[in-house]
């Protein structure tokens, strides 16, 4: 019978789960579900209670997992593990990369190459408490460690229920938790559940190279993704000016928004990150001396408290700046060309900058409802693009439709979507997180560091409280992909709010070949500390 009670036996359930490639959108990742649900089908309690065991199917196939234990006495309080089972690519890896899901391997390969790693991993290496491999921090350690408080449960340990929740697909779309909403909703119907709290177990991150802090967390960082289809006007290479090239217009939006320091935002120690681009690219699909007609950028964005209105309003500023200094830059270089070319006349422009729900306004008044309607069905029908290409195809197609107000930039909005999400301060998980603080310096003397964004997203985002008093609305009628594939759950969200709270294993480089957990801290001292946070947070 499988035992995860002691560091050896949690250290050989990590690898055996790191061992399963569970990259998102593979079929390791499908695999990995039923290797867990395979491990927990062998307890006999679970052999009893079969339909406490469950695999719940995403509608591409994929499956998330619950297991449900019944606490002592019988009581409706249940506190929901979470955490996801999908991990990053391993191309980073290089000549590493058939090592990288066999941890005690490649940290032994990692040995014999140490005077060629950095000195930070060198330094971890010869510690010799540390574990290499995809996944072992993000977050498969965390899953260990919560079937190891689901087997605590099963032997009786909790005054209360546990719910333990694993998903796929938290590293791409979060389609796993999206999922998982209305089946949590079913759970705490059939069983007549009242959840306390949702205790995360993703890995603490450190907020600078060398951090040595301890880190446990109350909230999880919110991200959008605004999109800019900048729809310009084709021309031959031989008359440049006759048109407005969008990989021009695409350029000066990047110098307006990428590391734009008015989105920083700052909550007592946290600091958001400003944009980057995680997108940008024209949508001419083959070569020729006709100008591209298209192009798109998106944009990674976090944030803390601030509104989606905050947030849309600086957007929209940077497009307009965008556009005030596209014109200005082409009429420069028009007149230059003036100078040289007498029987030149300098072209008027005016670049447009539209909101999405605009834009489908206009479209509906020129084309009537009906017809928008059909085009766009019409495309989710043939859809063979991933949420963002086809995101902006729907973009694309009434761009077209409205094509004489171009040159224009249309600012929309795409999946992933996180809300910014705390339980900073609510008088439960303070009470919960003073007294595991008090618990882990008096029995380990560690200082854990209570702060109140998880900075690296995660699925708490979906059921824990907002943190701004933003509309999620706002957001959503800019989303080309709302009411067209996908449907953001803001009811059953808002049914499911709970309490929230992260706890979870030490690592280092998330998302790096260089990826690593810390043992002695993870799976010696962290077991005893959630044991401890669960038992609070079911105290009466």
């Amino acid at each position: 019978m499988n035992s995860w009670q002691t560091k050896e036996e949690l250290t050989d359930l990590l690898c055996s789960l790191v061992n399963h490639q569970s990259i998102t959108g593979t079929n390791a990742e499908i695999a990995l579900a039923e290797y867990l649900h395979h491990l927990l089908a062998q307890k006999a309690y679970f052999q009893t209670n079969e339909s406490y065991l469950n695999l719940h199917p995403l509608e591409d196939g994929r499956r998330l997992l619950t297991a449900f234990v019944e606490g002592k006495g019988k009581k409706k309080d249940t506190i929901i593990l979470l955490s996801h089972f999908d991990v990053v690519g391993i191309e980073d890896y290089g000549s590493l990369q058939n090592l990288a899901f066999h941890p005690r391997e490649l940290t032994e390969e990692m040995n014999t190459i140490k005077g060629d790693l950095p000195l930070a991993v060198q330094a971890d290496l010869e510690s010799g408490d540390w574990l290499f491999g995809r996944g072992t921090m993000d977050m498969k350690a965390g899953i260990a460690l919560h079937l190891s408080m689901l087997e605590r449960a099963i032997d009786g340990e909790f005054d209360g229920n546990i719910l333990f929740l694993t998903v796929p697909d938290e590293e791409v779309n979060s389609q796993g938790m999206l999922t998982a909403l209305p089946v949590l909703e079913q759970v705490k119907k059939k069983y007549d559940l009242t959840f306390s709290a949702c205790l995360n177990g993703e890995p603490m991150f450190s907020k600078y190279p060398g951090d040595p802090s301890y880190y446990v967390y109350t909230g999880s960082i919110g991200k959008v993704l605004p999109g800019f289809y900048c729809y310009g006007k084709e021309s031959h290479v031989g008359e440049p000016f006759a048109g407005i090239n969008p990989n021009l217009m695409v350029s000066f939006l990047s110098q307006q928004l990428e590391l734009n320091e008015s989105f920083i935002e700052k909550i007592d120690d946290e600091v958001t990150p400003p944009p980057v681009s995680l997108m940008q690219r024209d949508l001419k699909e083959e070569y020729s001396v006709q100008t591209p007609h298209a192009a798109i950028a998106m944009y990674n964005v976090l944030y803390l408290k601030q509104t989606f209105k905050e947030i849309n309003e600086k957007l929209l500023v940077g497009a307009q700046k965008a556009a005030i200094e596209i014109e200005s830059y082409v009429h420069e270089k028009a007149a230059n060309f003036a100078e040289i070319a007498s029987d030149f006349t300098i072209p008027a422009l005016k670049v447009n900058v539209v909101m999405y729900e605009d834009l489908y306004k206009e479209a509906v008044e020129r084309f009537g409802e009906e017809e928008i309607t059909r085009r766009q069905n019409l495309l989710v029908n043939q859809r063979d693009k991933g949420d963002r290409d086809f995101s902006t195809l729907l973009v694309q197609e009434l761009a077209a439709m409205c094509k004489d107000l171009a040159p224009m930039i249309v600012l929309f909005y795409s999946p992933p979507f996180y809300p910014a999400v705390s339980s900073n301060n609510d008088p439960y998980i303070e009470n919960v997180m003073s007294y595991v603080k008090k618990y882990t310096k008096k029995h380990h003397d560690i200082d854990l560091t209570v702060s109140e964004f998880f900075t690296g997203l995660s699925d708490l985002s979906f059921v824990g409280p907002v943190s701004s008093n933003s509309k999620l609305n706002q957001l959503t009628t800019n989303m080309p992909l709302q009411n067209n594939g996908f449907v953001f759950p803001e009811d059953i969200m808002e049914q499911l709010t709970m309490p929230i709270l992260n706890i979870g294993p030490l690592g280092k480089d998330p998302h790096q070949w260089t990826e690593r957990l810390e043992l002695d801290y993870s799976f010696d001292y962290l077991p005893e500390i959630l044991n401890e946070a669960i038992h609070q947070l079911l105290a009466d």
